[in-house]
């Protein structure tokens, strides 16, 4: 349905809340752009650079094309959706990220992969980033916890498209290789995206400006913040894309230990979309990320520390549990921040931070990862910076009530 059928000047009131199956809805916007378009490559990733013969550092750099093309998309979001509607940019950026995940399991040519993984970046920040607005908009109303508990389901579908592609890619490796795990992904996206489309009739559509409004968010009050984002951007991704090489590498994991790994990741992360809301509706300023982000950096240091199966594990749990807990605490951190008509320029401003960090952090990582220290390097450098991350963050002032 298109945004212009329904009037954009006011938010619902308190006492017509928008569906909690709504939002569950929109949550398949991260589900396809961030756990299967993003995050499953880690799963991929082994095979491909057996059968294709690849460094890290051509495993990086198909990462960082994804960032790349992620960091673009974030760019021009406000103006597309402004332009095509919320609606319609949400539902046409799941649809094509759907595409150039099919299409990546028909080639081996290198830099057609690379053209793929950038396309299905900038559809999926287009996705990701409307979402996350109509999302911030159905989470009006009710008490102070509902909004940060909503927009941790919103962002907790990444943790579903990570257990689809637990259960759904590893079993296909083994039996007819990557390219069938990335045909599968293809396919678990379209499943997803249908129930995506269906739910945007009842969407609200956020406020848009009175005549003559500008501005609503300042950079310059949310410049912790946004440093802090993209010290998270470059530090998680170097973990979510190595973290199956090492563990399949310089742990010995077999595939069900791959599977049950990486499920138990995603578990954990729907878990928190839940466990996280009434902390994030309390902590004030940047201290809702710091909190996030401390946790995580733990997770990240675990496998490393704890040379055993039951470490890897207990990172899965800890990662899991916060790494998307982070992006709940950032966007509600942008709602606080920035007026209703300007939290879709909010949301991208904060997208872009994260995509600047998305492009170095696999690159930098990866050219570690092929030195003598191997991927356990790489892995290092994720938890450095994460730990900054947390230290930034906790300079992040509250935003002013007359913002």
């Amino acid at each position: 349905m298109d945004a212009s059928a329904s009037p954009p000047s006011r938010l619902q009131p308190a006492a017509a809340l928008t569906p909690f199956w709504v939002v569950v809805g929109l949550a398949m916007g991260p589900l396809v752009t961030l756990g299967l378009a993003r995050f499953a490559y880690a799963l991929l990733l082994p095979p491909m650079r057996t059968a294709l013969d690849w460094s890290f550092t051509d495993a990086g750099a198909m990462n960082a094309a994804n960032a790349a093309g992620y960091l673009a998309g974030a760019l021009v979001a406000s103006p597309i959706g402004r332009w095509l509607g919320e609606k319609r940019t949400f539902a046409l950026g799941l649809l094509i990220t759907d595409a150039a995940l099919v299409l990546c399991g028909l080639t081996t040519v290198f830099t057609l992969l690379l053209w793929l993984r950038l396309l299905a970046g900038f559809t999926g920040a287009l996705a990701f980033v409307l979402g996350a607005t109509l999302a911030t908009a159905a989470a009006a109303g009710g008490s102070p916890a509902r909004a940060p508990t909503l927009l941790g389901v919103y962002v907790a579908g990444s943790g579903i498209g990570i257990i689809a592609s637990a259960l759904a890619v590893p079993p296909l490796l083994d039996a007819i290789g990557w390219r069938g795990g990335w045909l599968a992904l293809g396919g678990l996206g379209l499943v997803a995206s249908l129930y995506g489309w269906l739910v945007l009739g009842r969407t609200p559509v956020p406020p848009t400006a009175a005549d003559g409004a500008r501005g609503g968010w300042s950079l310059r009050l949310m410049a912790c913040q946004l440093v802090a984002y993209t010290l998270f951007g470059a530090g998680y991704i170097a973990y979510i894309t190595f973290i199956i090489a090492f563990l399949r590498h310089d742990r010995g994991f077999s595939s069900s230990g791959v599977t049950l790994f990486w499920a138990v990741l995603g578990l954990a992360s729907i878990i928190a979309a839940f466990a996280w809301g009434s902390v994030l509706g309390r902590l004030k300023g940047g201290w809702g990320t710091t909190v996030t982000t401390s946790v995580l950096a733990v997770g990240a240091a675990l496998p490393l520390l704890w040379p055993t199966p039951a470490g890897a594990y207990a990172s899965a749990v800890l990662f899991g549990g916060s790494f998307l807990a982070v992006v709940t605490a950032v966007t509600s951190f942008a709602r606080r921040a920035a007026r209703p008509h300007a939290w879709t320029a909010a949301i991208a401003a904060l997208t872009i931070a994260f995509g600047i960090g998305q492009c170095i952090g696999p690159v930098l990582s990866g050219v570690l990862s092929d030195g003598p220290g191997g991927v356990r390097i790489g892995l290092w450098l994720s938890v450095g910076i994460l730990a900054a991350a947390a230290i930034v963050a906790a300079f992040q002032p509250e935003p002013r009530a007359d913002r």
